[in-house]
């Protein structure tokens, strides 16, 4: 058996009831044989594949609260310091019932190439909790969120880890966070990104990861000898990646057509209007259908349907796992050529291969979502430095940074005789930065 079948089914044997866990493993490592094969005695000299999937430190936590009628409700925290071999732990804190330890190992472990594909000094990390923030109060998600950092402050720093926002951790959460933590260190410093522009924030940062993602589509597209202008895009998810990539598509002359939350989705055949869907999302908090009310040719679906709309490029931007196989089958039969991940593993295994199979061209989302989390390293920088820089700045800085991610994962896949293969490209690449690093410090 081979050095990774080892690993594989050690951590299957070791974390059992972790699906999602086991499925990043999987796909991680089962394109990384070809140079773990090449370094295999050297690897398992060091156990340098059981260190890497094992987290450095996982914190697991219960927070209480008191909602608006007086009664204490108890949620379950997480905080998971994957690797740290490249830089401070640097992930996002999710806040949805869907989040449980096996989610926030997965989402941990992607970080760790995600964060080293940058090219920025950040380690992988994640964390968050079960809590809802749906149809609260924002006093009650003051409550959970100052009780939440009661606990979390004793991990987190500067230097150490650095939180960001994920699903349900927007601007508001992370101000809460943010000043539960002042308060009980006396600290002003850059713990967390995502912050308010009065308050240490970074321009951009809200839409970095939707344009992030676009800019890497647009390379991804020219460097295979097509064009993103003049395409139609379609597009899942309402929130705050979808809503930037949508933007950002239009700017670069595509057309997206399409979006969804969790109760349904829209088509629109004369296009998304980002002004009309920031309005019902991000200023009324309301569902897909008051963006219908307000744009009547566009047309509401309850339920799933997002990917049986004619398009060239999907950007799957809402949860993981969300555009399974008989997605895919749908997508490549209606012509699209280009499926870009604006969302943490929301394409199954299976689709995955099927778009590679049929030629389509696809990057994975440890890549192409990548702009968020490297704009939050820029906000580090300018918290380090006391400056803030222009959107125009920050936005030409991460122009280049998804533009060099890709031409980085591109060459890695071409170097081991895998052209084309993004996937594999993007965690090789990812990979040998962070093995490298882990070498040169020593059993740790």
């Amino acid at each position: 058996m081979s050095y990774v079948d080892d690993i594989l089914a050690r951590v299957k044997t070791q974390n059992p009831n972790e699906p999602e866990f086991n499925q990043a493993v999987y796909e991680v490592l089962e394109s990384l044989r070809p140079v773990i094969e090449k370094n295999e005695d050297a690897y398992k000299r060091d156990a340098l594949l059981e260190r890497l999937t094992t987290p450095e430190r996982s914190i697991l936590f219960r927070v209480p609260w008191v909602d608006d009628k007086g009664q204490v409700q108890v949620n379950n925290g997480y905080r998971i310091q994957f690797n740290s071999a490249i830089g401070p732990y640097k992930g996002g804190l999710r806040l949805h019932p869907t989040v449980n330890l096996s989610v926030i190992k997965f989402l941990g472990f992607e970080q760790i190439f995600k964060n080293s594909l940058t090219g920025l000094p950040i380690g992988g990390g994640k964390g968050g909790s079960d809590f809802d923030p749906k149809g609260k109060s924002d006093r009650e998600i003051m409550a959970f969120c100052q009780s939440f950092m009661t606990e979390l402050y004793k991990y987190v720093g500067a230097d150490t880890d650095v939180p960001a926002g994920d699903i349900g951790v927007g601007g508001r959460e992370i101000g809460y966070l943010y000043g539960q933590y002042k308060r009980i260190t006396g600290l002003y410093e850059g713990v967390l990104t995502g912050k308010g522009l009065t308050y240490g924030g970074s321009l951009a940062r809200t839409q970095a990861t939707g344009y992030g993602l676009l800019y890497l589509t647009e390379e991804m597209l020219k460097c295979n000898g097509k064009e993103l202008a003049g395409k139609t895009v379609v597009v899942s998810g309402a929130g705050n990646v979808a809503t930037y990539a949508i933007e950002k598509a239009w700017q670069l002359g595509a057309k997206p057509v399409t979006c969804s939350d969790s109760t349904g989705w829209i088509y629109d055949p004369d296009g998304i209007d980002g002004a009309t869907l920031k309005e019902v999302k991000e200023v009324r908090r309301a569902r897909l259908t008051e963006y219908a009310k307000a744009r009547p040719n566009s047309v509401y679906h309850e339920g799933k349907g997002v990917w049986t709309i004619k398009c060239d490029v999907a950007l799957p931007c809402a949860t993981q796992n969300e555009l399974n196989l008989e997605d895919a089958k749908t997508l490549v039969a209606n012509g699209c050529f280009a499926v870009a991940e604006g969302a943490n593993m929301p394409t199954t295994l299976e689709a995955t291969k099927y778009f590679q199979d049929s030629g389509v061209l696809f990057c994975p989302g440890k890549a192409s979502n990548a702009g968020g989390v490297a704009t939050s390293a820029l906000e580090m920088s300018q918290n380090s430095e006391r400056l803030s820089w222009t959107f125009e700045e920050v936005d030409a800085k991460l122009k280049t940074i998804m533009v060099n991610i890709f031409h980085n994962l591109d060459a890695a896949a071409k170097e081991y005789g895998m052209e084309g293969n993004y996937v594999a490209g993007a965690n090789i690449a990812g990979f040998l930065k962070v093995a490298t690093a882990m070498q040169a410090q020593g059993i740790v």
